[in-house]
């Protein structure tokens, strides 16, 4: 489960167009860990993902979806693709 959280929050923040840099900067996160929380190693609250849901303006139970569909490949999507999810 802690993949799939991370996997899917990284491509939500993708989907904001910002680095993980200006991501976290913006909204005063610690970048070490949201991108160990990317990378499915620690547990996070549901507070915590309450938050970060917010923030990306998703519903909580996004985090929560096992599509494989949402693996990122590239730095950012760019603002066609942006247009088409």
């Amino acid at each position: 489960m802690k993949k799939i959280v991370g996997r899917n929050l990284k491509y939500y923040r993708y989907k904001t167009g910002l680095s993980q840099e200006k991501f976290y900067e913006q909204y005063n996160l610690n970048p070490k860990y949201l991108a160990s929380i990317e990378r499915g190693e620690i547990n996070v609250t549901i507070d915590f993902l309450e938050n970060l849901a917010k923030i990306l303006k998703i519903d909580i139970r996004e985090f929560f979806n096992p599509d494989k569909n949402r693996i990122i490949t590239k730095k950012r999507i760019d603002e066609k693709e942006k247009e088409d999810l």
